[in-house]
Formats: C-alpha cells, sequence, structure tokens
C-alpha cells in the first residue's frame, strides 16, 4: 500500500496553490465564455468526467471543445453569467499529481451568487510543466439550502 504524505504548508506548497487556482480560474473563464478550444487546452486526454446519470470518456481535444463549448448557453438560460473556483480542499499527491474538491458559485451579471454546483478533479502535469485535467466527478447543484440537491 502506498504511503500518503501531506506536505505542511510552505513556500513551495504556496506555489503549488495558486498554480491550481490559476488553472482553475482559466477553467473557468473558458467555459463561462463558451471557449471551448479554451476548455480543450487544459485538458489531457484521454480524460474521463463522470457524474450522476452521466458518464462521458474524452478521447481527443475536438470532443472536449464541443462538451464545454455550449456551457455558456445553458449557464446564461439560467441567468448564470460567471463563476469562480473556491477551492474546497487540495490534496497533492506528488509534484505532478493532484486531487481537488471545487465550488463553484453562480454568479449573476450584477455577482449576486444565485446557486453552486461542486466538482471534484483529478490534475496531473503534462510533459511542458503545465497543470492538465484528467477526471472530473460532477457531484451536482445545490439547493436554495446550500446543500447538494
Amino acid at each position: 500500500m502506498a504511503q500518503h504524505h501531506v506536505e505542511p504548508r510552505g513556500e513551495r506548497g504556496e506555489r503549488r496553490s495558486d498554480e491550481l487556482r490559476t488553472f482553475l480560474t482559466e477553467l473557468a473563464r473558458a467555459v463561462t465564455t463558451g471557449d471551448g478550444e479554451a476548455a480543450a487546452r487544459l485538458w489531457e486526454v484521454p480524460a474521463f468526467v463522470i457524474g450522476s446519470g452521466m458518464a462521458r470518456s474524452l478521447a481527443n481535444p475536438e470532443e472536449i471543445a464541443q462538451f464545454f463549448g455550449g456551457a455558456r448557453a445553458q449557464y446564461n438560460a439560467n441567468g448564470i453569467t460567471a463563476t469562480r473556483p473556491q477551492i474546497v480542499s487540495e490534496d497533492w499527491i506528488d509534484d505532478d499529481l493532484v486531487t481537488v474538491s471545487v465550488r463553484w458559485p453562480y454568479l449573476e451579471s450584477n455577482g449576486r451568487e444565485i446557486g453552486a454546483e461542486t466538482s471534484d478533479y483529478t490534475i496531473s502535469r503534462a510533459a511542458d510543466g503545465s497543470l492538465r485535467l484528467r477526471v472530473a466527478v460532477m457531484r451536482g447543484v445545490e439547493g436554495a439550502t446550500g446543500k447538494p440537491s
């Protein structure tokens, strides 16, 4: 059985957390603007997305771009114009692999929060040194009480 080591916070841990926040902010921008190509650049294939009642493997960047390119229209239809990542937890397995739980608030154009969803991600470091998504587990939408529905 592999042993897991949780690294104490320090300059290295803060640097990795900042890199992760930047990555997730780029993902938020790509999805909420409907830029499927930008979203695809943040993924490494093969990749997998799973949620309640759905499971999808993504074999190439074109599939990823198509999958996320239509998100803006879906969000806008519900009055959602933006989001930002709120990291609930992050677990760096090593410098090249992290699992992270993220809450994504649904924001109206005036910045008012009207709901949220949560996802867990497995993110690895690509050969070029950048972070790339490999697995997304969609946990679902919060209800009016703030609890997942």
